[in-house]
């Protein structure tokens, strides 16, 4: 093969390869011109009644419970009731052992008896003495040793009939009667056992007593919905123990200070304790069930309302129109987009002539399934409900979409 051959050879292969690489290019360019189809779901935007709801857990307590301590110490002797057992106000719960305190009383009785006659005699002789100087015949510090002497066997009888009182107050309280009329819920101690009386650390606590009959569920509330609650808010109680029964509820009150757990660490919640009445009468409520209670805030009707899956979060330009986050920040056209974004706004996706359109809206408040717009929407729009990765990543402004299969709107409530 001559050496013309040979360059004329390598000239079609060159031009060869060449052609190839155009074509490869011109592919490219025409690849990345396709317009992208995002496949969505749609549905028409309706007036509907939307209701407010905060969900908290918690336990169920009687409104009303009593603990019973012995404000004495000594052996029980008598413990007529068992758990479970129901009394009335004024029955006998406890009777601990007296023979101590009958015998304190008798002895103050006693000193304040002594008490008593050195006051009669000390004021029989202040008497006479003051009847003496009034007549001169004693002098004034005479008079003044009979009323000193009267003021202390005064006092004394004060003290002594004080310590009596006490004594019999003390015997009064080895006989423990109901305050109300309830259900023993609870009973710690037993028959023969010795009780503590009240001291710096409070007496033992022989049993409680509950009125059963008025209900009501403690839950806690967190920081952020605590705020949406109010008193006389109506709520809906689940009992786990009573599967399938749904309880009315009014909320009775709502604490003032927060309870914290796990301070100071990732974990840390914040809860603010509410009480709600139950209103309906269970006897097979119990103290410490556990409760699940949906508290109905605010009630909204016939206002415009979207699927709460349909309201997400965009960079919008000065113009309203929604950039992509995938602009490279090193070009110039990112700089000038980053200079007239503001901050991200919420939006929903409305379906036009087959295009995406990014409408920014203002939320007010939603239930389970959809969220009240209060600004950016009139109704009968057709929003955007999915897929997740549509709303989410795919949808920008002047998107070509594709309908796969219109929503039907859920009936409100």
């Amino acid at each position: 093969m001559t050496a013309l051959q040979r360059s004329k050879k390598r000239i079609i292969v060159f031009s060869g390869i060449g052609v190839l690489v155009l074509a490869l290019v011109i592919l490219v360019i025409l690849g990345s011109k396709r317009e992208t189809i995002v496949p969505v779901q749609v549905e028409k935007v309706q007036r509907r009644t939307i209701t407010q709801i905060v969900t908290a857990s918690g336990k169920i307590q009687p409104e009303v419970s009593v603990n019973i301590s012995a404000e004495v110490s000594g052996e029980i002797i008598a413990l007529p009731v068992k758990e479970g057992a129901r009394v009335r106000k004024g029955d006998l719960l406890v009777r601990i052992k007296p023979d101590l305190y009958v015998a304190a009383v008798n002895q103050a009785s006693a000193s304040y008896n002594s008490a008593r006659a050195s006051l009669e005699k000390a004021q029989s002789d202040y008497e006479r003495v003051r009847q003496l100087y009034a007549k001169k015949l004693v002098s004034e510090s005479d008079l003044q040793a009979a009323k000193t002497a009267y003021d202390v066997a005064k006092a004394q009888a004060d003290q002594f009939k004080a310590a009596l009182e006490r004594a019999k107050e003390d015997l009064a309280k080895t006989s423990i009667y109901s305050p109300l009329d309830g259900t023993v819920s609870k009973l710690n101690s037993e028959l023969g056992e010795r009780v503590v009386g009240t001291g710096l650390m409070g007496g033992t606590v022989i049993m409680t007593v509950a009125d059963l009959t008025k209900m009501e569920a403690i839950v806690d509330v967190s920081e952020n919905d605590v705020v949406l609650v109010e008193i006389g808010d109506t709520a809906i109680i689940e009992v786990d123990a009573l599967p399938g029964k749904k309880l009315k509820g009014i909320v009775k009150e709502i604490a003032n200070t927060a309870t914290t757990t796990g301070l100071g660490t990732q974990q840390e919640i914040v809860n603010f304790p509410v009480k709600i009445r139950v209103l309906d009468r269970i006897d097979e409520l119990r103290p410490g069930m556990s409760v699940t209670a949906d508290i109905r805030t605010e009630t909204k009707n016939d206002v415009v309302a979207v699927p709460i899956q349909c309201v997400t979060t965009r960079m919008l330009d000065s113009t309203g129109a929604s950039v992509r986050n995938e602009v490279n920040s090193d070009t110039t056209s990112s700089i000038n987009s980053r200079r007239h974004m503001e901050k991200p706004k919420e939006v929903v996706f409305v379906v036009e002539h087959g295009k995406a359109k990014a409408v920014p809206v203002e939320r007010g408040i939603s239930d389970e399934s959809y969220v009240e717009i209060t600004k950016g929407l009139q109704g009968g729009e057709e929003v955007v409900v999915g897929s997740y990765k549509a709303i989410n990543r795919d949808l920008e402004n002047g998107v070509t979409v594709k309908i796969e299969k219109a929503r039907t709107p859920a009936r409100g409530s």
